[in-house]
């Protein structure tokens, strides 16, 4: 039965078989040679042979499957008889074409609830009229440029047209696995962690569609936008060595003097990014309780006895430093400023007293940051208040000053970075800037890009799995645990008590 199958699916009666397409292949590449083809046109050929070969084997498969027909009734597990409907036909669109499948279903009668479908049970089939392998495609270039361009890149690629809402809503159905995932991620193996354990979050604007119902005025008055930005929260968790610098080396990195250090600094390990979207209204959970969620299960999963120190990052936004209160353990987690935003709050007190780009600001800039490198923090906040008395200043120049004084009043607390250099901490939040800037800002921040909420969420979700090295993993999580919800009767279907056609 076996080798008469797979000749047929080599010598069909019915015009579908795939041998002639095998010889139309092997005429293909000696024509060419004889004929002095140049090689890019014979590639492009072979390749659109290699489709419709592909084509006609999917095409034999579902062929040599029929229509799912284990005959007048069946009996679901749960004791229920079913009785054969009519034949319902569905459509799937793989990476080698489209498909209309004829497939039995069983139910209690026609326009009633369909309960089983064998064929579909038995192929797996996904929620959607797309293939795993062609989302999987799809989405892998969406997650690097827009949609549009993705669509083209395929249609190049593979001759489908697939339309831009398609991929907008293929991507939001890919990202409902994505929490879940999280969740069931194991640890990483200690071998593989660092010293010191590192959280740090951020935020990043994402600009909105209006509503439908929002009509944009043609004339804007002063203040109002013809967009509006919501404010994505991005996390980050990753452990890494310990790297003990002096105040002075530090200064010299900020201000790039000199040759780097010989000695290679540690690189992060594990390292994990997400964002979420801050929701419209006040009311309910916000982007950043998402996110220190998550950041606390990372450190209870990553350091749950409590004894490896957790470092945590950011540049001083109120509710970032609430929400480490609320949701990190508060032993053994050391609250870091950011070095680097620091630093851009003395050089805008820099720039009160002198013009930009000058000597002397920059040197009044070297020698406060090498105090509050050396914990004298306190000191510079004092002496640049007494310097604003003594020049009499007013106006912005007066605002400015006081803006830096208090912010840097503000986190004193979090600004004793000779203790956090010798013992080798991080102290500047370099990681959570470059995942602003490539989970969100390099996708979702190109020119006339415009998001729904539904939409935002789904992208910042895929994205970070993309980021993050998990794509493959996560196809399989998802796929598998769509499976399991879309067919929990497949054991009806297993082995022999499927009938193949023929």
């Amino acid at each position: 039965m076996k080798m008469t199958q797979e000749t047929g699916v080599l010598k069909a009666e019915n015009g579908d078989d795939l041998l002639p397409v095998f010889q139309e292949l092997t005429q293909l590449v000696v024509q060419a040679a004889q004929q002095g083809q140049p090689v890019h046109e014979v590639e492009k050929a072979i390749w659109q042979q290699v489709l419709r070969i592909g084509h006609q084997a999917l095409a034999q498969f579902f062929k040599l499957l029929g229509s799912g027909d284990l005959g007048e009734i069946v009996t679901l597990p749960d004791g229920r008889s079913c009785p054969r409907l009519d034949l319902h036909e569905r459509r799937y669109v793989s990476i080698f074409g489209e498909f209309k499948l004829q497939r039995t279903v069983y139910g209690s009668r026609e326009g009633q609830k369909i309960e089983f479908v064998p064929l579909d049970n038995r192929l797996q089939l996904p929620q959607g009229v797309f293939s795993y392998v062609l989302q999987d495609w799809d989405q892998g270039f969406c997650v690097e440029q827009a949609f549009g361009p993705s669509a083209q890149a395929i249609v190049r690629i593979l001759g489908l047209q697939q339309s831009v809402d398609s991929l907008e809503r293929m991507n939001e159905e890919m990202a409902q696995y994505v929490t879940d995932f999280w969740e069931a991620q194991p640890k990483p193996k200690a071998s593989t962690e660092g010293e010191v354990m590192v959280v740090s979050a951020d935020g990043k604007g994402i600009v909105m569609r209006h509503h439908e119902q929002t009509q944009v005025p043609v004339h804007r008055r002063k203040g109002n936008k013809t967009s509006h930005k919501r404010m994505a929260t991005v996390g980050t968790a990753y452990t890494v060595d310990r790297y003990v610098r002096t105040p002075e080396q530090m200064l010299a990195i900020l201000f790039r003097d000199g040759e780097r250090p010989a000695e290679r600094r540690p690189a992060p390990q594990n390292k994990r990014v997400w964002a979420s979207l801050s929701p419209d209204e006040e009311e309910g959970v916000s982007g950043v309780d998402v996110i220190y969620t998550w950041l606390a299960d990372q450190v209870e999963k990553r350091n749950a006895s409590g004894t490896k120190e957790v470092v945590h990052l950011s540049d001083g936004q109120a509710s970032l430093w609430s929400a480490r209160q609320e949701y990190l353990p508060a032993a053994n987690v050391v609250e870091i400023a950011d070095i680097l935003h620091v630093a851009s709050y003395v050089w805008q007190s820099a720039h009160v007293f002198f013009p930009e780009g000058s000597e002397a600001a920059e040197s009044f800039t070297r020698e406060r940051l090498l105090r509050i490198l050396k914990g004298r923090g306190d000191g510079v906040v004092r002496g640049l208040r007494e310097m604003g008395t003594k020049r009499g200043l007013t106006g912005a120049k007066k605002k400015t000053l006081d803006k830096v004084c208090g912010y840097l009043a503000g986190n004193l607390d979090r600004m004793h970075y000779h203790a956090y250099l010798s013992k080798g901490y991080p102290i500047a939040s370099g990681a959570i800037e470059g995942a602003c800037r490539h989970l969100v800002k390099d996708r979702m921040e190109r020119a006339g890009m415009h998001w729904t909420e539904a939409g935002a969420q789904a992208m910042l979700n895929v994205r970070s799995v993309y980021v993050n090295g998990d794509w493959d993993t996560y196809q399989n999580f998802r796929i598998h645990h769509e499976t399991k919800r879309l067919y929990p009767y497949r054991e009806l279907v297993a082995d022999d008590a499927y009938r193949l056609a023929g």
